[in-house]
C-alpha cells in the first residue's frame, strides 16, 4: 500500500525564535541567531560563538514538575511536538493511539545532565547523583516523553545518525505512514549540545570556527571562500506527518507533501565526507527516484551547508552530478548561516524552513556570503531571500560516520 503523506503541523525552538512564526519571520528577514556563548564561560575555548536558544518559556506546554524531569534536549522536543500538534489542530482525542507514532532524531542526548551528574559524582560521591540521571540522559527519552503525553502506541523510537538524525527520523516516519501502518507520525529532531564538553570536543577536532569570535554574526558562512568551520547550535524542529485523505477529511492545514527519502553511507571516514561526495549524490538520487518526479522539477535544495571547507565543496560537487545542467537553475541555500549547526536537530529545523518555503514560495537566503569560492559555484541565494515559484525541494543532511539522509518535499496543490 502506497499512500500520500503530507505535513500538517510544525513546531520550532531555535536560536532565531521559540515558535515557528518567529523563526520563519527571522529567516525571511535574513537575521542571524549566532552570538557569543552566554550559558558558560568560554574564555579558554578556541571557538566562543554558538547559536543558543534564549528566553524559552516552556510553561505554555509543560508544568514546572515536568520541566524538572527533562534534560534540555527533551524539553525542546516536548515543546516543539506540542506546538506542532496544536498547529495541526490535533488533540489526543483526535488520535487513534494504535495508529500514531513518534520518531525523533537526536545526536548527543542529555549531555547537560551527564555533565552535571559527573560533577556530582566526582565532587560528592555516588549518593549525590540524581535518581533520574538515566531517564533524563538517554537519547530515546525525547520520543518516549512525547509518546506518553499523547498516548501514541505505534512505532516510537529515536534515530541517532549524527547530523543526519532528524532527516532519518522524518524519512522513517514517512515510510510508516506511506505503507499504511500508521496514520500520524510526530517526527523531527532535538539537540542541546551547546555545552562545555561538546564545544571542547568539536574544538579538538578543529571542526568549529574560531575566526569570528569578535564578530559572531558573520561566523557561519556556508559556501563562502573564507569559511573555516561550523558554528555549534541547539534547538528542535518537529513536524506532523499525516496520511493525505485523513488530513483532507478533517480540513487540516497542509504545508507540503513528503514524496521521497534517500539514505546511504559513505563508509569512507569518521569525519570527512567522501572526496567525490558519492554518498551524498546517491542519497539525493534515491530521494528523487522515490518521488517519481524528474530532477528538472526540483527547484531548491536546502543544503547541509555546514560552513566547513570539505562539506560545502563536496556537496556542491554532488549536487552538480545529480542535476547535471539543471544544477545551474537550482537555488541552493543553507539556513545554518542563520542558526548554526543544530547537529541531530538540524534537519528538523531545516525541513520546517523548506516546508514553509514551499507553502509561501520563498527561498531562504544563505547569509554571510561575501567572497565566492571557485569550488562552490551554484546559486546560493546570497544574503537575501527570494520570492519565486518552487515546485519541489530536497532537504540534505550528512553526518559524521558517513551517514547521509535526504528528504524530498513538494508543493501541495490539492
Amino acid at each position: 500500500m502506497d499512500r500520500r503523506v503530507v505535513v500538517t503541523g510544525l513546531g520550532a525552538v531555535t536560536p532565531l525564535g521559540n515558535d515557528v512564526d518567529t523563526f520563519w519571520r527571522a529567516v525571511k528577514n535574513g537575521e542571524c541567531g549566532v552570538d557569543r556563548v552566554r550559558s558558560f564561560d568560554v574564555s579558554d575555548y578556541p571557538s566562543k560563538v554558538a547559536g543558543e536558544v534564549r528566553d524559552l518559556d516552556p510553561s505554555k506546554y509543560l508544568d514546572r514538575r515536568e520541566v524538572r524531569r527533562l534534560d534540555r534536549f527533551a524539553m525542546f522536543a516536548m515543546v516543539t511536538a506540542l506546538e506542532a500538534l496544536a498547529d495541526a489542530r490535533l488533540s489526543t482525542d483526535d488520535l487513534d493511539p494504535n495508529r500514531t507514532g513518534v520518531i525523533m532524531g537526536v545526536g548527543f542526548g542529555g549531555i547537560h545532565t551527564l555533565h552535571s551528574e559527573f560533577k556530582n559524582l566526582f565532587d560528592r560521591g555516588p549518593k549525590a547523583v540524581h535518581p533520574l540521571l538515566v531517564t533524563k540522559m538517554i537519547s530515546n527519552i525525547a520520543a518516549g516523553h512525547v509518546a506518553i503525553r499523547i498516548h501514541a502506541h505505534g512505532p516510537s523510537y529515536t534515530v541517532v545518525s549524527a547530523c543526519a538524525s532528524a532527516n532519518d527520523a522524518i524519512g522513517e516516519s514517512y515510510r510508516w505512514v506511506k505503507d499504511g501502518t500508521v496514520d500520524v507520525m510526530v517526527t523531527g529532531g532535538a539537540e542541546a549540545a551547546v555545552a562545555p564538553l561538546a564545544l571542547s570536543g568539536f574544538s579538538g577536532l578543529q571542526a568549529v570556527t574560531s575566526s569570528f569570535n569578535d564578530d559572531p554574526k558573520r561566523a557561519s558562512r556556508p559556501f563562502d571562500k573564507d569559511r573555516d568551520g561550523f558554528v555549534l547550535g541547539e534547538g528542535a524542529g518537529t513536524l506532523i506527518l499525516e496520511e493525505l485523505e485523513r488530513a483532507k477529511a478533517r480540513s487540516a492545514p497542509i504545508y507540503c507533501e513528503v514524496v521521497g527519502y534517500g539514505v546511504t553511507c559513505d563508509a569512507n571516514h569518521l569525519t570527512a565526507p567522501h572526496p567525490q561526495g558519492k554518498g551524498a549524490e546517491n542519497a539525493m538520487k534515491m530521494a528523487i527516484a522515490g518521488s517519481g518526479m524528474p530532477p528538472e522539477e526540483f527547484d531548491y535544495v536546502n543544503a547541509h551547508g555546514t560552513s566547513t571547507q570539505l562539506n560545502d565543496a563536496t556537496e556542491t560537487m554532488a549536487i552538480k552530478r545529480v542535476f547535471g545542467d539543471h544544477a545551474a537553475k537550482l537555488k541552493v541555500s543553507s539556513t545554518k548561516s542563520m542558526v548554526g549547526h543544530l547537529l541531530g536537530a538540524a534537519a528538523g529545523v531545516e525541513a520546517i524552513a523548506t516546508a514553509k518555503g514551499l507553502q509561501e514560495q520563498h527561498y531562504p537566503a544563505t547569509i554571510n556570503y561575501e567572497t565566492p569560492d571557485p569550488e562552490c559555484d551554484l546559486d546560493y541565494v546570497p544574503n537575501r531571500g527570494q520570492n519565486a515559484p518552487m515546485r519541489a525541494a530536497l532537504n540534505n543532511s550528512f553526518g559524521f560516520g558517513g551517514h547521509n539522509a535526504v528528504v524530498a518535499l513538494k508543493r501541495y496543490d490539492g
